[in-house]
């Protein structure tokens, strides 16, 4: 399929000038079976591997790496952003973010001319903002949308600084070496919204001191409302306005009481770290992996391995780990279809970004290349290559 599309590509696709025409294509990774993946590639700050396995019917993880300028004008600042969009009750909310989250980002770095925290935060609310604005649209003729939602996980190196932003859980992991014995510690990133987690639900609990069933435990897994495990999301505008949570909505979806405020929250927890020169590598990925391999064990991974395949490799450790659970051969996991792999393993994306200590204490203003990987899609480089069609859902197999 891929081979085909890139044929596609190649017979639409013409750079601009003779400048560009070295330029690879082929930069939208391969496929194998229900396993996309790109192992290696180059973004402004070090290098990079890409990795994305399909377990539901419609693949609901949705994720991208963006490279060079973080703004509408070539003036910079220039960075990487990653993105990691793990979608629940079907695609629309990842695939929303997806289009949207950077262009929003990017507009608003360019109003503040800089990359900042409220730059991060205004583009989460703006996401968000949209998405309830298609909800709006489409409630009429498609009412179950507004019980689809998706976690969102970014992270932003721009000037030696790593932003990471996050709703729902994923997770971010910084592998960073220890001088004096060469090991290499995983530092969770991320703050996550999952009710399994005890201050998590306090919190809830706490917003609704009214509610007695605000998070309830229902086949030994606890849940909003009975219904969902995280509290924070883009999307679930059936859980936040009111107007939503009424018929046409199917019923197991709607609330025995009247909504009076929002139960869940689109305000990520966003956090700063300055990076420094024993700071090797940042792992971001959908829950999927993190049910299977704990912090420490996905970044020895990393660590003891060459660079090129890193995320590959964690998908496939996390796969077999499912099997092994399952007590059944990675062999014979790999041959069930999309759909019924979802009894098995969760979608599954991870994003290993390698930092190079010479590139990320460079100053935001260096200029790098723009480049846009989606996982799981195509990739191309912008205003590099002119399309005479635009491809729709290229890849989301």
């Amino acid at each position: 399929m891929l081979s085909g599309l890139m044929n596609f590509l190649r017979a639409c696709f013409r750079p601009k000038s003779d400048q560009y025409s070295h330029t690879s294509l082929d930069t939208g990774g391969r496929q194998d079976g229900l396993l996309w993946y790109k192992d290696t590639g180059q973004h402004v700050n070090g290098e990079f591997s890409m990795a994305v396995v399909q377990a539901n019917n419609l693949l609901e993880d949705q994720s991208q790496l963006e490279s060079g300028c973080l703004s509408l004008n070539e003036l910079g600042p220039y960075g990487t952003f990653v993105g990691v969009y793990d979608g629940h009750g079907g695609p629309e909310t990842s695939r929303f973010i997806n289009e949207h989250l950077f262009q929003h980002l990017k507009r608003f770095t360019s109003e503040q001319q800089t990359i900042s925290v409220d730059v991060i935060r205004k583009a989460y609310q703006a996401t968000e903002e949209g998405f309830l604005s298609l909800v709006t649209k489409q409630w009429p003729m498609k009412p179950q949308i507004a019980a689809v939602g998706s976690c969102c996980l970014v992270g932003v190196i721009c000037g030696g600084t790593l932003y990471v932003a996050n709703l729902g859980d994923s997770r971010a992991v910084l592998g960073r070496a220890v001088k004096a014995t060469g090991e290499v510690l995983a530092i969770q990133l991320s703050a996550e919204h999952n009710v399994c987690i005890e201050s998590v639900r306090q919190e809830l609990q706490s917003l609704h001191p009214d509610d007695s069933q605000i998070v309830v435990l229902k086949h030994n897994v606890w849940r909003v409302k009975g219904l969902i495990q995280v509290s924070r999301s883009i999307g679930d505008v059936y859980l936040k306005k009111a107007e939503f949570n009424r018929e046409p909505l199917y019923s197991k979806f709607r609330l025995r009481e009247p909504l009076k405020r929002p139960i869940l929250s689109a305000d990520p927890s966003i956090s700063v770290h300055q990076l420094q020169p024993h700071d090797q590598f940042v792992i971001f990925a959908s829950d999927g992996l993190w049910e299977h391999l704990s912090n420490q064990e996905a970044v020895d991974i990393v660590q003891n391995h060459p660079r090129s395949g890193s995320a590959r490799r964690l998908v496939k450790t996390a796969l077999k780990e499912a099997a092994n659970k399952r007590e059944m051969r990675y062999s014979d996991l790999k041959k069930i279809d999309r759909g019924v792999r979802r009894h098995f393993h969760d979608d599954i994306t991870v994003i290993v970004v390698f930092l190079d200590s010479n590139l990320v204490s460079g100053a935001s203003s260096v200029k790098g290349p723009n480049l846009s990987v989606k996982g799981g899609g195509v990739s191309l480089r912008p205003n590099i290559l002119a399309p005479c069609a635009t491809p729709t859902e290229a890849g989301s197999t």
